[in-house]
């Protein structure tokens, strides 16, 4: 496992699961969470999949920016789908598509970058060898 030297740390408490709610130490984020329609719940509301695809996004795109050299990704829009199901085994799993497009790069070039990035973003790393997650340039 790779030691960190931590710079920010980010504190949320939960209450209540999927149907209670979510809220940040400083008070960026206070919501409330139900599961979706798909899983017995309503739509309309946040739910852990939307805030986890959220941040994986938000970070990928730091990473793609970080490993870009000189090609300018600034106007990247990085696409997470943060799919939950059933496992084999019993119980539930995560998978993670994540899909990367910018006009007017070679597609060629851009999934070389968009491996880059896959390898250097803190929650590829995390998930990596634990869920199934791919990136590809499109």
């Amino acid at each position: 496992m790779e030691e960190i030297k931590t710079v920010y740390t980010a504190v949320a408490t939960g209450k209540g699961g999927r149907s209670g709610s979510v809220k940040t130490d400083d008070g960026v984020f206070d919501l409330n969470v139900k599961m979706p329609k798909a899983m017995g719940g309503e739509d309309g509301h946040p739910n852990p999949e939307n805030l986890f695809a959220s941040g994986y996004a938000a970070c990928f795109g730091g990473a793609l920016a970080a490993v870009a050299g000189d090609k300018d990704v600034s106007k990247a829009e990085i696409t997470v789908k943060a799919h939950i199901g059933k496992t084999d085994g019993g119980g539930f799993g995560l998978a993670v598509d994540i899909e990367v497009k910018l006009n007017g790069m070679d597609k060629d070039e851009l999934q070389k970058i968009v491996d880059k990035a896959h390898q250097a973003c803190p929650y590829s790393k995390a998930v990596k060898g634990n869920i199934r997650a791919e990136a590809k340039a499109v």
